[in-house]
C-alpha cells in the first residue's frame, strides 16, 4: 500500500481507502462480510475510512467504529458527515442555509458520530452537502470555528454535489476546508479545470469518491442489470442512463490493454493525478478488498494511456436522478 499526504493535515493516507454507504444497507450487504472485509483492508494497509451518518443512520459509523475499536494499535483515520436538515440531496442555490446546517442541527450530529465511532474526536467532518451562496453566512464560519476549538472535529471538509466540482471554490478560499470529497473518474474528469490546481495551491486534501461510476468501471454491471427499487442505484441506472453508460464503457474497453482489468485502469487513472489524496472504494467483499488494495502499489497508468484516456471525458449536468 503507497500513502500520500493528506493535504495540511499532515496525515499519511492510504491512496486507497474504504468506502462504507455500500454496507449500510445497499442490495447484498451483509454486517458480518462487511467487518471481516473492513479487517481485511486495515491488514492491508489501509488507514483512512468514509463513511457518513446518512449510510444508514448512523450505521456506516457503527461499524467503522467496532473496527477501530478493535484495531487500537493502529492510526486509523475517520471520514464522516454531517446530513443536510432538509433531507435534500444536492444542495440547491435555493435553499437556506440554517435551513439546512443550522448550528444546533451540526453539533448534534457531531455528537452523535463521534458516539458511533467511538472516538473523542472526529478526524474529518464534512458537510455532507453544499453550494458556494452560504460561504458568507457567518455561523458557517462559527460552527467550523467552534467544532475544532472544542476538539469535536481536528479538520473540516465538504463533499461536493455530483458534476459540481467548482461549487466548493469560494468556500475553499476561506481558509476553514482542510479537504474536499469529489467525483473523480475517467468520465468525470472536469475537477482537472479549476478544482484541483486551487486544492494543490492551497494545500487542501482530495478524497475521490465514485472512481468507478457507480460501479459501471468495475466490470460486473451490464445492459440487462437491474437492482432492486430500494437500492440508490436502481434510479441512477435508469435505462436512459444505464444505455449511455454502457456504450461508453465498451469503448473504454476497446483501449484496455491487454492484462488490466476495468476497475484497475478506473482506480489507477484516479491515483495518476497529484492532487489526489486518497481513492474511496466500495469493498464489502473479501475479493473486492485485496483486489483493490492491490492497485495501489501498481503506480499511475502510463502517459500515453492517460493522453488517450483524456478523450473519454463526459461533461455531465445533475439530473433529477443522479443524487
Amino acid at each position: 500500500m503507497k500513502y500520500r499526504k493528506f493535504g495540511r493535515t499532515g496525515f499519511d493516507a492510504s491512496d486507497i481507502a474504504p468506502g462504507l454507504w455500500g454496507m449500510s444497507g445497499w442490495s447484498g450487504s451483509n454486517d458480518d462480510e462487511s467487518m471481516k472485509s473492513l479487517q481485511l483492508s486495515v491488514d492491508l494497509g489501509c488507514n483512512f475510512f468514509d463513511t457518513a451518518w446518512a449510510y444508514g443512520e448512523g450505521k456506516s459509523d457503527g461499524l467503522l467504529g467496532k473496527t477501530i475499536g478493535q484495531n487500537k494499535g493502529k492510526r486509523l483515520f475517520a471520514a464522516s458527515k454531517i446530513p443536510p436538515k432538509n433531507d435534500r440531496w444536492p444542495a440547491l442555490p435555493s435553499y437556506q442555509y440554517h435551513d439546512v446546517f443550522p448550528p444546533e442541527h451540526v453539533f448534534k450530529y457531531a455528537d452523535q458520530i463521534r458516539k458511533q465511532l467511538g472516538t473523542d474526536s472526529i478526524d474529518l467532518l464534512q458537510f455532507h452537502v453544499w453550494t458556494d451562496e452560504w460561504t458568507d453566512e457567518p455561523d458557517f464560519r462559527k460552527t467550523v470555528e467552534k467544532l475544532k476549538r472544542d476538539g469535536v472535529i481536528r479538520y473540516f471538509g465538504l463533499s461536493l454535489n455530483r458534476w459540481e466540482p467548482e461549487n466548493g471554490i469560494k468556500a475553499i478560499r476561506t481558509g476553514l476546508v482542510d479537504a474536499v470529497q469529489v467525483i473523480y473518474s475517467i468520465f468525470d474528469q472536469s475537477p482537472e479545470d479549476e478544482l484541483f490546481p486551487l486544492c494543490q495551491e492551497l494545500n487542501v486534501g482530495v478524497i475521490d469518491r465514485v472512481a468507478l461510476d457507480e460501479g459501471s468501471l468495475g466490470g460486473k454491471i451490464t445492459r440487462e442489470t437491474k437492482f432492486p427499487k430500494d437500492d440508490w442505484r436502481s434510479g441512477y441506472f435508469n435505462p436512459e442512463n444505464l444505455k449511455n453508460t454502457m456504450d461508453r464503457v465498451d469503448k473504454l474497453k476497446e483501449i484496455l490493454p491487454r492484462g488490466m482489468s476495468l476497475p484497475e485502469m478506473a482506480l489507477r487513472f484516479a491515483l495518476s493525478h497529484a492532487a489526489v489524496s486518497t481513492v474511496i472504494v466500495g469493498m464489502r467483499k473479501l475479493e473486492h478488498v485485496r483486489e483493490n488494495c492491490g492497485f495501489s502499489d501498481k503506480g499511475p497508468l502510463s502517459p500515453d494511456l492517460l493522453k488517450e484516456l483524456k478523450m473519454h471525458r463526459w461533461d455531465r449536468k445533475p439530473a433529477p436522478w443522479s443524487d
